[in-house]
């Protein structure tokens, strides 16, 4: 699948301009990122904050409704925060679909009983603290697996680590991914690179790194960013639907992320949050539609990996020691 190149898509108000005499900066195509996803995509989408069967089901109504194709869903109040048949639920809703579903592993420190996170330095925020909180995430993840979840969200580089060796000790499936927390996403390329040779498959970066950035992570590293178009409040509120396009070819292969500004905070989710829960579930999806037309309007919606697309490719990882 190929996608379109920067002079074939149209820049946002280019021609307009163009016509009263106001220059429109060059596009310079040393830029670009050269890498793709395996099937030769260069770009995905993500439905995040989908957090039970219930607004599971109305993102999949709602993409149906509206034509929004989706590769993933992801979900941010964790494993321990559904029962076995709310998982079992999700995971067969989106196996008959061939949308590859993601769940939050354990316990973080933004939840735990350490004051660090609250403070003003935000102290170790997401971080699985002592050796209960990372064992709590290792039985998330082998319990999500057991109950067919192939995709689990990481926020810890010691448990990324750490699972990273169970996967390759077959303790978990051998095609399971992981994905890297937006609240712990790397914001430069060493560290981008250094999660990925930590067993990361794909990676959440902040909202706020700019397109220069995007091109400077990948100079090192081909493995799959995740980037929200649209930020959640917690992470900045950035709402950067026109810059859909760049922010493809310069991150590429990327997974665009619907999420949604000025909208309650509804982790750990329960039934008390479940008409804001669903609304926003709902409006999230919404928000891809509009992101997908500009795409289309400037001719840059080509370079989608076909639905059901899961796997990163071959990435580069350290060597996992068989016994410490």
């Amino acid at each position: 699948m190929i996608a379109p190149s920067a002079s074939e898509t149209r820049r946002p108000g280019a021609g307009a301009l163009a016509r009263i005499g106001h220059p429109t900066p060059p596009v310079d195509p040393a830029d670009a990122s050269p890498h793709t996803f395996p099937d030769g995509g260069v770009w995905r989408t993500e439905i995040p904050s989908v957090e039970g069967p219930e607004a599971l089901s109305v993102v999949l109504e709602e993409s149906a409704r509206l034509d929004v194709p989706v590769h993933r869903i992801s979900q941010g109040s964790g494993v321990w925060m559904l029962t076995d048949g709310e998982i079992t639920e999700m995971a067969g809703a989106c196996a008959a679909r061939d949308i590859e579903l993601c769940l939050f592993t354990g316990p973080r420190g933004t939840w735990d009983i350490g004051g660090s996170t609250r403070t003003c330095s935000g102290g170790a925020g997401l971080r699985a603290r002592g050796h209960d909180a990372l064992a709590g995430c290792v039985e998330d993840a082998l319990r999500a697996a057991e109950l067919g979840v192939r995709c689990l969200l990481v926020a810890d580089e010691g448990v990324l680590w750490t699972l990273h060796r169970l996967r390759a000790a077959r303790l978990l499936p051998a095609d399971t991914t992981f994905k890297v927390s937006a609240l712990a996403g790397p914001v430069n390329p060493a560290s981008f690179a250094v999660y990925e040779r930590l067993g990361a498959d794909s990676l959440n970066v902040p909202s706020d790194l700019t397109a220069d950035h995007l091109t400077e992570i990948r100079r090192v590293s081909r493995a799959p960013m995740d980037m929200y178009v649209e930020a959640p409040d917690d992470l900045g509120g950035y709402v950067r639907m026109y810059e859909a396009a760049e922010l493809i070819r310069r991150g590429a292969p990327l997974y665009l992320k619907f999420g949604l500004s000025n909208a309650p905070g509804i982790y750990p989710y329960g039934a008390h949050l479940r008409e804001p829960a669903l609304a926003t579930a709902r409006e999230r999806v919404r928000r891809g539609r509009l992101v997908l037309d500009l795409l289309a309007r400037h001719g840059a919606a080509g370079g989608m990996s076909p639905l059901g697309a899961r796997l990163p490719g071959r990435l580069r990882r350290f060597p996992v020691p068989e016994r410490d």
